[in-house]
């Protein structure tokens, strides 16, 4: 359909040390989603703070870890979770998607992890994933479950910044990352079993009409994960089982496939700071932090708006 777009080679910024990696442990997490193979750690969810520090989550172990522009790592919080993703408000406290215990907050202080949001109307959540803010400090999140082409139940929700949650989805083959376009007035949607990209309109009332497919994948062992946007409004897709992350332009077509230098399980993407030109990824599978240096700057996140 479209030429192969260039190749943009990663380079390693860091590596899980020696001594974080938890070698013969296993956990149900590990049991159920990697079939029991060796798991040390799954890195996923990356977000810089204010300071360049890069914070990633490590799902099977309900840890937290910071890892500072030196690519020195220390562990901010252990707790009895399963953390999958992590963002930031403006006053410097991180949002966790836990899939097993719901929306998570953490002090990076103290590395108090406290419950913030765990069931809607008496009802537990699937499993929650991915998170975003908007820049009027709306959070949306995708709640995935155990959904898939099979039980295409998957949803996507709003907790508004002045209160009050809206499900705005309730039939996604497993929704996973997502991100704001710049207008704000949509959100792509990655649908992980569906191994695409869905555009999701942004309407009042929660209505969300024309919802639709907006890049369609093929192959690799898993579908689309993490994504980020630029300040042109262009695409990065996480494509894990193929080692690849992906750049879209607005209008979908292919810019760059930037290629993991190390595993095939590129999960998770974040765009640097205070250098928003470096793109950095999350290969879960051997413990690496990824980068590559783009000539579009990410678009400015929320926590570091002014």
């Amino acid at each position: 359909m479209f030429a192969a777009p260039p190749v943009i080679e990663a380079e390693v910024f860091a590596s899980v040390p020696a001594e974080l990696r938890r070698k013969g442990f296993q956990s149900e997490w590990t049991h159920v989603m990697r079939h029991d193979a060796p798991t040390d750690c799954f890195l996923e969810g990356p977000s810089f703070d204010r300071e360049g520090n890069l914070f990633v989550v490590d799902i099977p172990f309900g840890r937290i870890l910071k890892i500072a522009p030196d690519g020195r790592f220390h562990v901010v919080a252990e707790y009895d979770g399963e953390p999958c993703a992590l963002k930031f408000d403006k006053a410097g406290r991180a949002y966790i998607t836990d899939f097993k215990n719901g929306l998570m907050s953490l002090d990076v202080r103290t590395g108090e992890v406290k419950p913030y949001l765990d069931r809607r109307l008496l009802e537990r959540f699937k499993g929650v994933n991915d998170l975003v803010f908007a820049d009027n400090g709306d959070l949306y999140f995708t709640d995935q479950g155990q959904s898939g082409l099979h039980d295409p139940t998957g949803r996507l929700f709003r907790l508004r910044a002045g209160g009050g949650l809206d499900m705005l989805l309730d039939n996604v083959p497993s929704p996973n990352g997502l991100v704001l376009n710049p207008e704000q007035n949509a959100i792509y949607l990655a649908v992980t079993r569906g191994n695409c990209i869905w555009r999701v309109p942004l309407l009042e009332n929660n209505a969300t009409p024309k919802t639709g497919l907006f890049i369609q994948l093929s192959g690799s062992l898993a579908g689309p994960d993490g994504l980020a946007i630029d300040e042109a409004g262009n695409l990065v897709v996480t494509h894990p089982g193929l080692g690849v992350v992906w750049l879209f332009s607005r209008l979908g077509e292919p810019i760059a496939r930037i290629q993991s230098r190390t595993g095939l399980v590129t999960t998770n993407v974040a765009y640097g700071w205070p250098d928003r030109n470096w793109l950095y990824i999350t290969e879960s599978d051997t413990g690496n932090i990824l980068r590559a240096h783009l000539p579009t700057p990410g678009r400015l996140m929320f926590s570091h708006q002014s």
